[in-house]
């Protein structure tokens, strides 16, 4: 029995620990391409957007059906309550009726405006697929990237976080060690605990941030259980001149683009509602037919037929010329937005430019700093030990090497995100991210 009992016992213990460890051991591992592709994938608010093309496709097919003819198809029955004669005896009135029929309608507008309206719907199709890679472009960079930086500046702070406690307390050990035997007083003591209690609360925010910036990552992304981070550098290249940014920006924005779309959009707007002014015609061809029970002696039980209509509405109360200044209105504004949206541009390449450079000037000095500030910790600790400085020297000297790694740290992630912002900025990042 007690052979059984401990088996039992192991058995539930093995499977404890394997699903302690399960979750850790099939963690997905994602790179920043991974995570883009992930997103592109799963992302509910890029799904909503892709709708948005679908609606454009669709509005084209519905500007087609305008060009083809309508075919309509009709059939009845009519029950009388009595079958009447005339005197002769001849039927006028059957005791059911029945008919059917076969119609053909053709109309259009002699100015052509339902091919006006079908080049419109085109423009719009193209117009929402430029409008989707912004958005995808935007969503890769602001909901992805900067997320995975930010996973990746907090994983930094929880690794400067553990190493500051670890000094900490190392030198709390050596002032309990130094007070033992006399050569400093309790404050120094008291002063090292207080400084390492702080150690412990500034890592357990580092560990709560970097909890809460994986769920901002994995929600972003549409990833489901753990996951962990494969950190890859951004490629660097050599920086090119801000003259040739903007060019590129003005050449490849999706957003630009979809704005000179609209133009033309606005444009053939104003054709088609000057097309109301011209005359329609209607094109029908029929076929009916009829039967009744009993027959009527002068019965036509079929007919075929055509017809040609037109139509010119002379007035309709100023209707069609208010829809035309409205056009022309909004053809005016589509130029001033496009302006508007060059200057932003313009503006949005000079701003990620300025930052890429600040950012790869400065990491050089913030690395100097630290590298500076660990010999000078070294060098301060040494000196503790043999008596040659306070603990207030020491807490200085590390509150600076905290100071220069979260500096550093930041400088760095800063920089790799800048140059994926210039390349939102020139247009580039979703083609850099379709190449991979």
């Amino acid at each position: 029995m007690k052979k059984i009992i401990f088996i039992v016992a192991a058995a539930g213990l093995a499977v404890l620990l394997f699903s302690g460890t399960l979750v850790p051991l099939f963690a997905e591992e994602y790179s920043l391409d991974d995570l883009y592709r992930v997103a592109l994938a799963r992302s509910e608010k890029l799904k909503a957007a892709e709708e948005n093309l679908v609606i454009a496709e669709t509005g084209n097919e519905k500007a087609l059906s305008y060009l083809l003819p309508r075919l309509t198809a009709t059939g009845g029955l009519t029950q009388y309550s009595e079958t009447k004669h005339s005197a002769t005896r001849s039927v006028i009135q059957s005791d059911r009726a029945f008919s059917w029929g076969l119609r053909v309608d053709e109309s259009f507008s002699l100015s052509g405006r339902e091919l006006t309206a079908l080049g419109m719907a085109k423009h719009n199709v193209a117009k929402s697929r430029f409008d989707l890679a912004a958005v995808r472009e935007d969503y890769l960079l602001r909901q992805v990237a900067a997320a995975y930086y930010n996973v990746l500046m907090a994983r930094k702070n929880l690794e400067i976080a553990d190493a500051n406690l670890e000094r900490l307390k190392k030198h709390r050990n050596a002032a309990e060690q130094r007070l033992k035997i006399g050569e400093v007083t309790r404050t120094v003591l008291l002063r090292a605990e207080g400084e390492l209690s702080g150690a412990n609360s500034d890592r357990l925010q580092a560990e709560n941030g970097l909890e809460l910036a994986l769920a901002i990552l994995a929600s972003n992304c549409g990833i489901k259980g753990a996951f962990t981070l494969r950190e890859t550098p951004a490629a660097e290249g050599e920086v090119q001149a801000l003259s040739a940014f903007q060019e590129q920006a003005f050449a490849g924005r999706a957003d630009l683009m979809g704005m000179e779309v609209q133009k033309q959009i606005a444009a053939d707007q104003i054709r088609f509602n000057e097309g109301a002014f011209w005359p329609s015609v209607t094109l029908s061809g029929v076929y009916s037919g009829a039967d009744q029970n009993p027959p009527q002696s002068n019965m036509n039980r079929a007919s075929l037929y055509g017809g040609v209509a037109l139509n010119f509405p002379f007035f309709e109360g100023g209707l069609r010329k208010a829809e035309v200044a409205e056009a022309k209105a909004r053809e005016r504004q589509a130029g001033l937005l496009y302006e508007e949206m060059k200057k932003s541009i313009e503006i949005e390449v000079r701003t990620a430019y300025l930052e890429m450079v600040t950012q790869r000037g400065v990491i050089r000095f913030l690395n100097d700093q630290l590298a500076f500030a660990r010999e000078n910790y070294r060098a301060v600790v040494r000196q503790f030990e043999f008596g040659l400085s306070n603990s207030l020297d020491v807490m200085d000297a590390n509150t600076l090497l905290v100071s220069a790694e979260r500096k550093a740290a930041a400088a760095d992630y800063g920089y790799q995100l800048s140059l994926l912002r210039i390349k939102k900025a020139t247009g580039t990042l979703l083609a850099s991210v379709a190449g991979k």
